[in-house]
């Protein structure tokens, strides 16, 4: 509970940083929090951070989806807020951390699985991305132009 808070309330303060308008902080905050509690529970259902991470950016990527046609805003207003508690920093830190320690070996362990949990970000937002646009212009016909 008190994660899905903190990520809550990161994902609040990273809408105020990007000047998200007021009727919409409360849906970044969602945001996080629900893709925390996704992260959290794969995490703990398959010890797999990267996955994890991937399932949580999928959660993120459906809630800001949804919440953009709900709320008529652009979906990268509550899906940037929404990665922020996602995103592997103590894993860059730990990286350099191994690195100025010569243990060059963890530091390369740490370095493929922080590039494979951004990674996972990206593509899982992606991926939602397009499904959305797939689902929502059925049967769209090209128009011709003489």
């Amino acid at each position: 509970m008190r994660e899905m808070l903190l990520a809550f309330i990161g994902s609040l303060c990273a809408g105020i940083l990007f000047n998200v308008k007021s009727k919409n902080l409360i849906w970044t905050g969602l945001s996080g929090a629900l893709g925390w509690v996704s992260y959290i529970l794969m995490n703990r259902a398959t010890g797999g951070v990267i996955v994890a991470t991937f399932i949580g950016a999928v959660a993120v990527g459906l809630f800001s989806e949804s919440a953009a046609r709900i709320v008529k805003s652009p979906a990268t207003v509550f899906s940037i807020p929404g990665i922020f508690p996602l995103v592997p920093g103590i894993g860059a830190y730990t990286t350099v951390q191994y690195i100025f320690e010569n243990r060059l070996s963890d530091a390369a362990r740490t370095a493929v699985e922080t590039i494979a949990s951004a990674a996972a970000i990206a593509f899982g937002i992606m991926i939602v991305y397009a499904v959305f646009r797939i689902l929502t212009r059925p049967g769209e016909k090209s128009k011709k132009r003489y």
